[in-house]
């Protein structure tokens, strides 16, 4: 008896290929879609949000800033007043360096750096709660209207903002990212041994032709004998 092999051995090399892309499951296609994803982003979006909150941070006082030096006086002569002729008891300009030293550490820290630790942010907002408390009760600033009160209060405010913005809102978020596609890889990894592989050739023979004779075969002989 033969065995047809035509239809089980000689299929094509399509149908082999197309077993094995079989193989492939949606858990795979999810896991592949992520790291695609994650190689076009070079930032996640709440981390995004948070680099546009410390610049924000940055602008905002400058803004204010520049508002105080017109309204005292005007901008050049203000400028010279609190710039080059420095005092620490009346001038404005050690808030705005503040807010520089913040954007600069925060933005380096987690944007460039990328770091996943708190570390930075609670040294820029421990150096700006420290100072702003010091140069409210020695400076002479609350008796200069109405920012002597605007700009410690609000560097203070953002200061702590992007304390919590960070600590309870980007990091938390990116460890609950990272551990959903770990979770991806280790189910799609203890999926994959299970995943019937490609059809080769060796799954089918043909058994070798008997050589025993048979019935009729004998049956001739010894009618020719």
């Amino acid at each position: 008896m033969y065995v047809e092999r035509s239809g089980l051995a000689g299929a094509p090399d399509g149908e082999e290929e197309s077993g094995g892309a079989r193989c492939s499951t949606p858990l795979q296609s999810r896991v592949d879609s992520y790291e695609e994803m994650q190689k076009k982003k070079c930032i996640s979006d709440v981390r995004r949000t948070f680099c546009l909150f410390v610049t924000f941070d940055l602008l905002f006082i400058t803004l204010l800033w520049i508002i105080e030096l017109n309204v005292n006086g005007g901008l050049p002569k203000q400028l010279n007043q609190e710039v080059l002729h420095y005092n620490y008891h009346a001038s404005f300009f050690d808030i705005f360096l503040l807010a520089v030293f913040r954007f600069a550490v925060l933005i380096l820290a987690y944007a460039v750096c990328r770091l996943t630790h708190w570390w930075a942010v609670a040294v820029t907002t421990a150096v700006s709660c420290a100072f702003l408390i010091v140069k409210v009760i020695l400076s002479k600033l609350l008796s200069q209207g109405a920012f002597g009160y605007l700009l410690p209060i609000i560097s203070f405010v953002l200061a702590w903002m992007e304390t919590w913005l960070l600590d309870f809102k980007v990091l938390p978020q990116e460890m609950e990212d990272e551990n959903r596609f770990q979770s991806l890889l280790d189910a799609s990894a203890q999926r994959a041994p299970f995943l019937p592989g490609p059809v080769s050739d060796g799954q089918f023979y043909s058994p070798p032709e008997s050589v025993a004779d048979t019935e009729d075969d004998l049956d001739d002989k010894l009618g020719l004998i």
